[in-house]
């Protein structure tokens, strides 16, 4: 098997940006992983669920910030917490709210720019985890929160973690947003989001009624449409195009200070090559990987039926060297 810091090749028998991103995410092997769930009572009331992979306290912890409707069962959040198992580390699966299984309290949710949560838990997780070096990964969604609060911390992110690594994250909203809502990307993966985007939503509304249009819930068939009337307002917005705008995490990727990976496949279905930066647009301390295959999320590698082994190597592989 190749070293784990070689470059992507993406399997001849896999073709394409979509086939590279939904083969994994239906058919790659799942390992069973026991992890252990802790439950944090939140100052505002609320709750958030972290879901665990032990070994000694002193050894170094990976926190990984999921994707839109993910959770620790996902297939990619599986097969990192098993590599790191293996190599002896800890990890913490994090639930943004209401992904954990169970709705959460209040009327907010979760969302791409929530690099409040991000500080919150980096800084709750510093304080009692005296004896380790942490690290910080986040996936799409959580990879475009993790890297603004990155960007908005600046120095201050020193001493709370040590490296960092952004996958597939959406890292120009508008841009992602546009992408998901034309032509097959609309038809299939948004229509997969909004199933239970909106059926998380409508449930929020008998709880709460009046925070939203039902209606205009119900009538969405485009990110944009539901971000407009549920996302946005929710999360202090005017609308879907100011938070597409303003919750990128694209601007601030000049002031990021601490070691931090950036990887985008540029045929991800989910966000243009075109759009993803330039390294003068990043600051010195971020490196950028752009496979020219590998879908989003996806890098499936090997013989058929593959492996999903090589992302969490090779981002495992560039922490430990930044340790």
């Amino acid at each position: 098997m190749p070293s784990p810091n070689h470059e992507y090749i993406a399997p001849t028998w896999l073709p394409g940006g979509n086939l590279q991103t939904l083969y994994p995410y239906f058919f790659a092997a799942r390992p069973k992983l026991h992890y252990r769930r802790e439950r944090w009572e939140l100052p505002d009331g609320d709750f958030l669920d972290l879901d665990w992979v032990d070994n000694p306290l002193d050894q170094p912890l990976v926190v990984l910030f999921h994707g839109l409707e993910g959770n620790s069962h996902g297939f990619y959040s599986l097969a990192l917490m098993q590599q790191i198992k293996q190599r002896g580390w800890r990890g913490v699966v994090v639930h943004f709210r209401g992904c954990s299984g169970e709705p959460n309290r209040l009327p907010r949710a979760y969302f791409a720019g929530d690099s409040a949560e991000i500080n919150y838990v980096l800084r709750r997780l510093r304080d009692q985890e005296t004896a380790s070096t942490i690290y910080a990964v986040g996936v799409s969604l959580g990879g475009n929160a993790l890297l603004k609060w990155l960007g908005e911390q600046a120095a201050a992110a020193n001493g709370i973690i040590q490296a960092a690594a952004g996958i597939s994250a959406p890292l120009d909203l508008t841009a992602a947003g546009n992408a998901l809502d034309r032509g097959f990307n609309q038809l299939f993966y948004t229509r997969h989001f909004l199933i239970t985007l909106k059926q998380t939503a409508l449930q929020k509304l008998e709880k709460f009624p009046n925070l939203f249009d039902a209606a205009r819930v119900r009538a969405a068939t485009t990110l944009r449409e539901f971000d407009d009337v549920v996302t946005a307002p929710l999360h202090g917005y005017r609308d879907a195009e100011e938070y597409w705008r303003t919750a990128s995490s694209k601007p601030g990727l000049l002031r990021i200070t601490i070691p931090t990976l950036i990887i985008n496949a540029k045929n991800d279905p989910f966000l243009p090559a075109s759009a993803l930066p330039e390294q003068n647009e990043v600051s010195p301390a971020v490196t950028l990987n752009y496979p020219e295959q590998g879908g989003h999320v996806g890098f499936h590698s090997g013989a058929f039926p593959g492996h999903v082994n090589w992302l969490p190597k090779y981002v495992l592989h560039y922490l430990e060297r930044n340790m």
